[in-house]
């Protein structure tokens, strides 16, 4: 039985796009959570600390790479790859590899969104509650 990701048979354009818009929002939440959100806050604080610390430049970036949403989401696509067997354009070794980028560029048009839109939001209950707290002298 041959699979999608197997290199006897390529899958529909169409398909390998949906695979791709689809994939990329998962490694953009994983990316996301991991490098801004509270539940991660005391790993990245010392991975930040080691990044800015380590004597070893090698050290150094990798600690870095683990605080970056972008440097991050690279670790996670290529996750996903492996996992998924997902690839782009070609079923062989290429493909894995325009996957991996791809999903990478994608997720982080996701998050860019995402920050964006949380910006926004935290712009606009800040001046609900200036708003509210003229309102109520």
């Amino acid at each position: 039985m041959d699979f999608p990701h197997s290199p006897t048979m390529m899958v529909a354009l169409g398909t390998q796009l949906l695979g791709l818009i689809i994939l990329a929002l998962p490694i953009a939440s994983v990316s996301w959570t991991i490098t801004h959100e509270e539940l991660f806050r005391e790993p990245r604080e010392w991975c930040v600390d080691k990044s800015q610390t380590s004597k070893s430049l090698l050290s150094r970036k990798f600690f870095y790479l683990m605080t970056c949403e972008y440097c991050f989401s690279h670790y996670v696509s290529f996750l996903v790859v492996v996992v998924t067997g997902f690839t782009l354009l070609y079923s062989d070794w290429r493909g894995y590899v325009l996957a991996v980028f791809a999903l990478v560029w994608l997720a982080n048009v996701y998050m860019s969104l995402f920050g964006r839109l949380r910006l926004d939001i935290r712009s606009e209950r800040h001046e609900i509650e200036k708003a509210e707290e003229k309102g109520s002298r």
